[in-house]
């Protein structure tokens, strides 16, 4: 009798650790496919990015330093493999593609280019894409930590080298920021 009590209690147990295993497989990969969505909107921006700054040459050749810039951090994002070290430079490329836009404010031609008002939708189209993306991809990290730190799943988590995810945050205080709108 003792020998079919400890049997059970043996199956419940491995029961139960294949379906905290399963879960972290499944929050893996849904983290996985969160950040490959992320990805492709980056990708999405970065083939965008040299139309806008041949555009914008065109109109404000000497504002060589912010052009400079945003092809500098496009190329440094492009080459950053895991989401800590992505998430700072997009955040400053999203900056210094502000300062782009309001370099525009400074040039009415450019500012009725229809080549640039249409490449401005599209990265605005794609800036959204991006946020959206991003909720995601946290809500899969987020998932994630939970099973990873909650006990008792942490015990499989260690055991089978599950980690956590980070996320993919806002670092830039400005970013925080409501912007300010004047008529």
């Amino acid at each position: 009798m003792a020998v079919w009590i400890f049997l059970g209690v043996f199956i419940l147990i491995a029961v139960w650790a294949v379906a905290i295993f399963n879960r972290l497989v499944k929050n893996r990969n849904l983290v996985l496919e969160g950040w490959s969505g992320i990805d492709v909107q980056l990708k999405r921006r970065y083939d965008l990015i040299p139309n806008l700054v041949e555009t914008v040459k065109g109109y404000a050749g000497h504002e060589k330093e912010t052009l400079a810039r945003i092809v500098e951090l496009r190329n440094s994002a492009a080459r950053a493999q895991t989401v800590s070290e992505k998430a700072p430079i997009e955040n400053m490329l999203t900056q210094t593609l502000r300062q782009l836009f309001a370099l525009a404010e400074a040039y009415p031609d450019l500012k009725a280019n229809q080549n640039f008002l249409d490449l401005q939708g599209q990265l605005s189209e794609i800036e959204e894409q991006i946020q959206f993306a991003r909720r995601y991809y946290n809500g899969a990290a987020r998932d994630m930590n939970i099973m990873v730190q909650s006990f008792p799943s942490n015990i499989i988590a260690r055991s089978f080298g599950f980690k956590e995810a980070d996320y993919f945050e806002v670092e830039l205080a400005t970013e925080r920021e409501a912007p300010k709108v004047q008529f």
